[in-house]
């Protein structure tokens, strides 16, 4: 693979972004992985991030819990994979208990039919899930390999929920925190939906989600074997 370089000064990156995911993705992808790189996606879903990235521009390895690979427990090889981009389900309503109605039912059973059924759930849930699939990513990654992961913060049961934050408190001994990204929605009718037009706000609408980029930490890191993942037995197998 060759050298990586940051992007010249004529071709600026900025951390905020007004649109769809694609054209930010595009951009930090260019910003800190470099050409030739081996890319798990890990839920891919319908490729949505990939639409402004050049065909061939990463050996991308396409995944979703729709064909059977869960992001907690990936076909990979330790230390084989140069970057894992993690977008999972990232609101409460997703990890409900069983039979909270249709809307939720598909997503209920496809993702949370990994935890037990007095394991964690709503926002407990989401940080549970991010958790788990970063431990995984964190076993396939090579040395210094990143970790693109899509979240949002959320309201749930009235209570004020800064996701980004505390997803990078809980993988501070295993990555280190190295870029983020903020993406505004355009357009959408976010003052109603949800809510009857006559219901009192007590929190302002989210109509922004973040890219966080983690780089993996080498296991010497201060606090770093607290969460070794189990796969994971002696520092000389990643280096």
């Amino acid at each position: 693979m060759a050298a990586f370089s940051p992007a010249p000064c004529s071709a600026l990156v900025f951390s905020s972004h007004v649109g769809g995911n694609d054209k930010c993705f595009a951009q930090l992808m260019a910003l800190h992985v470099p050409d030739g790189a081996t890319v798990a996606d890990v839920t891919h879903g319908r490729g949505n991030f990939w639409k402004r990235v050049p065909h061939g521009k990463y050996d991308v390895k396409a995944t979703d819990i729709a064909d059977g690979v869960d992001c907690r427990e990936l076909p990979y090889g330790n230390a084989t994979i140069d970057a894992v981009v993690l977008d999972p389900p990232y609101v409460a309503g997703f990890f409900r208990p069983h039979k909270v109605g249709e809307a939720y039912q598909d997503f209920t059973h496809r993702y949370s039919a990994g935890f037990a059924e007095d394991g964690p759930r709503y926002h407990d849930g989401v940080l549970a899930l991010y958790r788990d699939a970063a431990n995984e990513a964190w076993r396939v990654l090579k040395p210094n390999g990143k970790l693109v992961l899509k979240c949002q913060d959320e309201v749930h049961a009235g209570r004020q929920y800064l996701t980004h934050i505390e997803i990078v408190n809980d993988l501070a001994p295993q990555y280190h925190a190295k870029d983020l990204f903020v993406v505004v929605r355009k357009g959408g009718n976010f003052a109603t939906r949800g809510r009857a037009k006559s219901a009192r706000q007590h929190h302002a609408r989210k109509n922004h989600s973040y890219f966080l980029v983690f780089e993996k930490r080498a296991m010497n890191t201060p606090n770093a074997e607290a969460i070794r993942p189990a796969t994971e037995t002696t520092t000389n197998e990643i280096k």
